[in-house]
């Protein structure tokens, strides 16, 4: 018995060591805007950790010149360059390649804009670094791709994973549960749809820190229910879980601003990077109580060991708000 334990304890260090020096790695993002016939006007953005920014860029088929515009400058997880494209054909039709993608773990989100008004929007992976753009996007491609990047964000974001899987602790009876989730989905569906469609907006840096400090609220939480205190998120989490998903809507809109959305396609792309979300939140869901039945046979419920995940969970939450913070003035 001791030695499970000894397992449990190593995974769940190890993870949350992980989780504390890991940051999303957001999917690049190429912009393609044509200005004449010849030229396209090209944003290239590209994930970068710290100093460390990873060396994949655009290339195009012969006949065309890419030419950097400016200094490449940085910005919160990524650099961003400008070029001008010149072509002697149209881009349509043609190829492009991101070099060097397959030896990353990093998905590109491709939108182009044509002289006529038509927009496509597709992704390239590492193990489909290269495609030929087409001259129109059709709306099941704009659904596919922003149904990955919604599924993306979700697995990829850490602290919201904390937040849900603090939720799922502190929730006793599936109908609760279940309740709490939906109250939480429904809330971060609120004011995501609010920010990516410009009704409503708070600054990135402190919303992540709160994001933060909701996590570390609810490890405190875990912890006097786990001494027998009764409190507003063990009687009533569904409520906590609607006003904090509001919070957390505004991050995920956050992450959809850094992504991009396509214009003619709005309400296509928010709804299905939404529908994304879910589905990469109910994956979570399922996997964390599939495990919890697994090890609650081998875990008792008193002594120091059900306390090491409260504990855990408020250090990396409380390890990202000073971050965060410190951040603002970085």
């Amino acid at each position: 018995m001791t030695r499970i334990y000894n397992i449990f304890l190593f995974a769940f260090v190890l993870l949350c060591s992980t989780m504390v020096k890991a940051h999303e790695i957001r999917p690049a993002y190429l912009q393609i805007v044509q200005q004449d016939e010849t030229h396209y006007q090209i944003l290239w953005k590209v994930p970068a950790m710290g100093d460390m920014v990873l060396k994949i860029y655009p290339s195009f088929e012969d006949g065309f010149q890419l030419q950097e515009t400016g200094l490449a400058r940085p910005v919160s997880g990524a650099m961003i360059h400008n070029y001008t494209l010149i072509g002697n054909r149209q881009l349509e039709g043609s190829r492009i390649e991101i070099v060097n993608l397959n030896k990353t773990m990093v998905d590109v989100l491709v939108n182009v804009t044509y002289l006529n008004g038509e927009k496509i929007s597709l992704m390239l992976h590492p193990d489909s670094a290269s495609t030929l753009l087409p001259g129109k996007s059709s709306k099941w491609q704009v659904a596919k791709t922003y149904t990955l990047l919604g599924v993306e964000h979700i697995l990829l974001g850490f602290d919201h994973l904390l937040f849900v899987l603090a939720l799922i602790i502190i929730t006793v009876g599936f109908k609760k549960l279940l309740k709490t989730i939906t109250a939480f989905t429904l809330a971060h569906s609120i004011t995501l749809s609010f920010s990516a469609l410009g009704l409503a907006s708070l600054p990135g840096p402190p919303v992540e820190a709160v994001i933060a400090l909701s996590i570390v609220f609810l490890a405190l939480e875990i912890l006097k229910l786990q001494q027998g205190k009764p409190t507003l998120t063990s009687e009533k989490p569904w409520l906590v879980a609607f006003v904090f998903g509001l919070l957390h809507g505004f991050g995920f809109a956050g992450a959809l601003t850094d992504i991009g959305l396509p214009q003619t396609e709005i309400p296509l792309a928010l709804a299905t990077f939404n529908i994304g979300v879910e589905l990469g939140q109910i994956l979570f869901v399922l996997a964390v109580v599939a495990i919890g039945y697994l090890i609650k046979s081998v875990i008792p419920k008193k002594g120091w060991i059900p306390k090491v995940l409260p504990y855990g969970i408020g250090s990396v939450a409380m390890f990202w708000t000073i971050e965060r913070v410190i951040g603002f003035w970085g």
